[in-house]
């Protein structure tokens, strides 16, 4: 396969037009929201009133209500809602396990980090992306603006899964580097025998608002029901052979339901949002 080609049709126009339905839906969400811009629970000096507190030495006279000195012959200050941008960071697992299945779950990630892109984008909000991957971190700088959405494509379109990573190390790298607070997306399919746990509290303890997208095959999800099999850790290179029969199924499919719930158990006490995604569904529905 002609890796190189197949990256460039990641984002063909049958693409582009389905992230312009996707745009439209959001804009819908946000009606009646100035786009780009998110209420802060600081007090600020922007264009909406939110409230006055009595004027101290020092103060901007800029600021102060003349009407209300007039009739109560004490200075108030007006205070109002501060606005912020919001700031969408996308993490999304290179790993060598994100190259399993048909179609690949790294493939399907791209897509998928694409679409929030572009509705972020869109929506006036800051986005950066990440590559989780080993040594050769990858990095788009935050960017803003709907025009920027073509150089996320090309850095998507360079990115390939390889090598392995611990997610909790890399979370936390993510962390202590990233001064401004924001949202948090994490695409993956969190196999790491450490998990993700210490990452993402270190995340909510840095301010950051996680949110998680598990990636899974539709291989991983329902796999091949006969025969004698070799299955190799694409990270690691330790291999089981096996003959898969009913009880060996049955075995693996509550290892994995075991596996999923441990997940969104995790997220679910934190209020974290979690999504299950399986890449034969179809990224705009998702």
């Amino acid at each position: 396969m002609n890796t190189e080609k197949t990256n460039k049709d990641l984002f063909d126009s049958k693409f582009l037009k389905k992230l312009e339905m996707l745009s439209l839906v959001a804009r819908r969400v946000f009606a009646g929201a100035a786009r780009g811009e998110r209420r802060s629970s600081r007090r600020g000096l922007s264009v909406e009133f939110a409230d006055y507190r009595e004027y101290s030495h020092g103060d901007d006279l800029r600021y102060v209500d003349w009407n209300a000195v007039a009739r109560l012959n004490h200075f108030f200050l007006k205070l109002f809602v501060e606005e912020e941008d919001l700031f969408v960071y996308i993490l999304l697992d290179a790993t060598k396990s994100m190259g399993f299945g048909v179609p690949e779950k790294l493939r399907y990630a791209r897509r998928i980090c694409a679409a929030l892109s572009y509705i972020a984008l869109t929506n006036l909000d800051r986005v950066a992306i990440e590559a989780l991957a080993p040594e050769k971190a990858m990095r788009l700088p935050v960017t803003r603006g709907k025009q920027n959405i073509f150089k996320v494509f090309r850095f998507l379109e360079d990115m390939n899964a390889d090598g392995n990573v611990t997610l909790n190390d890399a979370l936390q790298d993510f962390a202590r580097r990233t001064k401004k607070p924001g949202l948090v997306i994490i695409i993956s399919d969190l196999f790491d025998e450490e998990g993700i746990s210490k990452g993402v509290e270190f995340l909510r303890y840095r301010k950051f608002q996680p949110v998680i997208i598990h990636v899974l095959a539709p291989e991983e999800v329902e796999p091949a029901e006969a025969g004698d099999w070799r299955l190799v850790d694409s990270e690691t290179g330790r291999h089981v052979d096996l003959s898969m029969t009913k009880t060996v199924l049955d075995s693996y499919r509550d290892r994995l339901n075991a596996f999923l719930d441990h997940h969104e158990t995790f997220c679910k006490k934190r209020s974290i949002p979690y999504l299950r995604a399986v890449t034969n569904t179809p990224f705009e529905d998702l």
